[in-house]
C-alpha cells in the first residue's frame, strides 16, 4: 500500500512513528509510509496527541480535518487528512519527489 492515497474527501496517509526521538518532524519514509519523529513519549496518547497537530501543519490543514483511523497504539499508524485530495496529494508527493 503507498504513503498516501486520495480519497472523495481528502488523502488517507500511512505514518511510522518513533516516539521520543528528539524535535518533531514528518518526512518522507518509505514507499509505504511516512516518518515521524515525535519528541512525546508513547504513553497516555501523548505521542498521537503530537501527531496530530505535526501533520496538520505540513498538509495546511486545521487540526480538526486530522483523524487517525487505525494504529491508535501501534508504531505504524493510518490518518485521513480531509480537505482538496489534489493539492494534498502534491504536498505529499512534495515529500518524495514524483511518486510515493
Amino acid at each position: 500500500m503507498p504513503a498516501w492515497t486520495p480519497r472523495d474527501d481528502g488523502i488517507q496517509i500511512a505514518v511510522r512513528v518513533t516516539p521520543r526521538g528528539g524535535r518533531d518532524a514528518l518526512t518522507a519514509g518509505t514507499e509505504e509510509h511516512f516518518a515521524a519523529r515525535l519528541s512525546a513519549p508513547p504513553v497516555d496518547g501523548a505521542a498521537n496527541a503530537a501527531l496530530v497537530p505535526l501533520v496538520a501543519k505540513h498538509f495546511g490543514v486545521p487540526k480538526r480535518a486530522v483523524t487517525i483511523v487505525a494504529g491508535d497504539t501501534a508504531r505504524l499508524k493510518r490518518l485521513h487528512v480531509a480537505g482538496d485530495p489534489q493539492k494534498l496529494a502534491r504536498l505529499a508527493e512534495a515529500l518524495y519527489g514524483d511518486t510515493p
